[in-house]
């Protein structure tokens, strides 16, 4: 009879401890570390940028600076000549730097933040910007960015919606031509757009189309978008 007792006893206590060992808390889940989401400063979004020091009547110097972010070791700005779609890159630590660019020119820019403790970058939003000419007193629209249908996008047929962005230094932006076609340099489909946005548009299936916008403002200056393309099914 001692010997049973003393059984049940051990396995009370074991399953005591058993219970208390399945109870404890789980380890913690590291953090995940995001770097942060930069603002960008110089050159002011959608101005002309007169302060670069001049380096011939071609180009120029141009001063960037953005806000630091926490959990970021590293930068990359990259800087996209909207006329040519040529780019420059740079790495950097700090944040601010100095690139060489071509007068009279619109460019777009932003910067992604990166952390040696983590796989993931956090990207700025996109600012625009004209470096500014010899003697130019009115610059050309900005070219517009196309939003919809995305580049290389499958789409049904029947009607759809174009859309698109448009922007200019001195806001005085006039209309929008709008082209459209089945080749790759589309005709003229819609003039004197002012809208952003062109709707019930009628598609075939089973072709691709190409489109593009052209901007024009009050000075009669113009500038136009890249070329998309789309199919439809």
């Amino acid at each position: 009879m001692k010997n049973i007792c003393l059984l049940f006893l051990a396995l009370l206590f074991a399953s005591s401890c058993g219970k208390k060992q399945s109870d404890s808390p789980p380890d913690p889940v590291p953090a995940v570390i995001v770097p942060g989401k930069s603002s960008l400063l110089l050159p002011a979004a959608n101005a002309v940028c007169t302060t670069g020091s001049v380096v011939s009547n071609t180009q120029s110097v141009i001063d960037f600076s953005w806000t630091a972010t926490d959990h970021t070791d590293s930068y990359t700005i990259v800087i996209k000549n909207l006329l040519t779609a040529a780019t420059v890159q740079q790495n950097v630590t700090t944040n601010r730097t100095q690139a060489t660019l071509d007068r009279n020119t619109p460019y777009s820019w932003y910067v992604t933040s990166t952390s040696l403790s983590a796989s993931a970058t956090t990207q700025s939003d996109i600012s625009k910007f004209y470096n500014a000419g010899p003697a130019v007193v009115d610059y050309a629209p900005f070219p517009a960015e196309l939003t919809a249908p995305a580049f290389a996008a499958t789409i049904s047929a029947g009607n759809i919606n174009l859309t698109w962005k448009g922007s200019s230094t001195e806001n005085d932006i006039a209309g929008y031509d709008v082209y459209l076609g089945t080749s790759s340099n589309p005709p003229l489909y819609k003039n004197n757009v002012t809208d952003m946005f062109l709707n019930n548009v009628p598609v075939t299936a089973g072709t691709q189309y190409y489109w593009r916008v052209a901007t024009r403002d009050t000075q009669g200056n113009a500038s136009t978008s890249d070329t998309y393309q789309f199919k439809t099914n």
